[in-house]
């Protein structure tokens, strides 16, 4: 008897891993995310001190930092960089505006979309380098055309991400309110919007991206201030440690733009599967 309780002894269940285990594993991923550009600066350090490569071709790490010391010392860098963030702020601000609206009724109604939707396509397909020359001429060469470029090319991701989005709604959710009898804005809140999220969010991560491509382009003609401003200042007089750090600088607020837009998608999405299994358990 006690042969046969042994065997078919129910086992414990293995406990699952706790908060303590995932913030660990958080922390490891962390750090092998920024393991590889760590290698990259020790690598293009040790190239630069061995004389494999010229200075006034691509500086040492080193020299850029002590670059960026020096221009935050004396006030260039904060001014700079406070001036682009302001720029692709304004731009991003009105250009998501203006996509979400215009996505907004292009989703809803196929009359609204039968009007703008082909247009906007064409004037997609237009290289974006190509509006350049024509914004100056609209706004000249002052704040205007920055934030303009900028608001033009934040607008794209975030009208076709919207009506992705809506469009994409499984026809049984809004059968199920019809079921439900909820009213039209109640459908819109509880049904449409959260659906449409995951979509809407992954527009606002693109949009973050294109913002600063747009603003690259547009500080490139006609600027006093600026990221932008500060390159092509630094390429007169051949300060490639100028012109790398400012390449750094675009690559590092991206990085944070991703990050803010990853932590919005967690907070937004708790509810959503794919989202549920990135939080520790």
């Amino acid at each position: 008897m006690s042969d046969c309780s042994s065997t078919f002894a129910v086992k414990p269940a293995t406990p699952s891993p706790g908060p303590a285990l995932g913030a660990l594993l958080g922390r490891r991923l962390f750090f092998l995310s920024w393991l590889m550009p760590a290698l990259l600066f020790v690598f293009c350090e040790l190239i630069s001190h061995a004389g494999l490569v010229r200075p006034h071709i691509f500086p040492a790490p080193t020299k850029v930092v002590r670059t960026a010391v020096d221009l935050t010392f004396h006030g260039t860098l904060p001014r700079d960089l406070l001036v682009s963030l302001l720029r692709a702020a304004a731009g991003w601000l009105i250009g998501a505006s203006l996509g979400g609206v215009l996505g907004v009724l292009a989703g809803f109604s196929t009359t609204a979309r039968a009007l703008i939707d082909r247009n906007v396509q064409m004037i997609r397909s237009i290289p974006f380098l190509a509006l350049l020359p024509l914004a100056i001429v609209w706004f000249g060469v002052g704040e205007a055309q920055k934030i303009f470029m900028v608001a033009l090319g934040v607008f794209f991701p975030i009208y076709i991400n919207v009506i992705l989005g809506i469009r994409q709604l499984d026809v049984k959710l809004l059968e199920l309110a019809q079921v439900q009898r909820l009213s039209s804005w109640e459908t819109i809140k509880l049904v449409i919007l959260p659906g449409a999220l995951p979509s809407v969010l992954t527009g606002v991560r693109y949009s973050l991206a294109t913002a600063w491509l747009a603003l690259v382009v547009a500080e490139t003609i006609g600027a006093s201030a600026g990221i932008g401003f500060l390159a092509i200042d630094a390429r007169e007089f051949l300060r490639t440690d100028v012109i790398v750090l400012t390449l750094v600088i675009y690559a590092g607020i991206g990085a944070l733009a991703d990050t803010a837009a990853k932590l919005l998608e967690r907070r937004m999405l708790r509810w959503h599967p794919s989202y549920a299994a990135d939080r520790p358990r």
